[in-house]
């Protein structure tokens, strides 16, 4: 293994992870789903797989998929949290902005 890829996974794990409350909104219909993350950077990719495959929780986000596709979707960031020590802390900050933003943007929860 070379020096350059040890160092690459030496710098992937130990990168840090940005908690957050993420939207997606279906521009078609004006529906608009929020949900919460340990790590924004990689749930995008993790919510359009489950989409693709057809078997995502939420039932009213998969039929807005299948009606209107991968382009009738957008993603975004609501807010992004403080870098947080404590997992209890932060798993009860991201239940508390979830639920304002769920209340801001008249949304369902992912």
């Amino acid at each position: 293994m070379s020096i350059d890829r040890k160092a690459a996974i030496a710098a992937y794990k130990e990168r840090k992870t940005i908690a957050g409350i993420f939207v997606v909104r279906c521009a078609a219909s004006g529906q608009a789903w929020i949900g919460q993350a340990p790590n924004l950077e990689t749930i995008q990719n993790r919510i359009w797989f489950s989409l693709r495959q057809g078997n995502h929780t939420s039932r009213s986000l998969q039929a807005a998929w299948d009606a209107h596709g991968e382009a009738g979707l957008t993603f975004g960031e609501c807010e992004r949290l403080e870098d947080e020590e404590s997992a209890y802390v932060r798993h009860a900050l991201l239940k508390e902005r979830m639920l304002h933003w769920r209340a801001e943007l008249e949304a369902e929860a992912i």
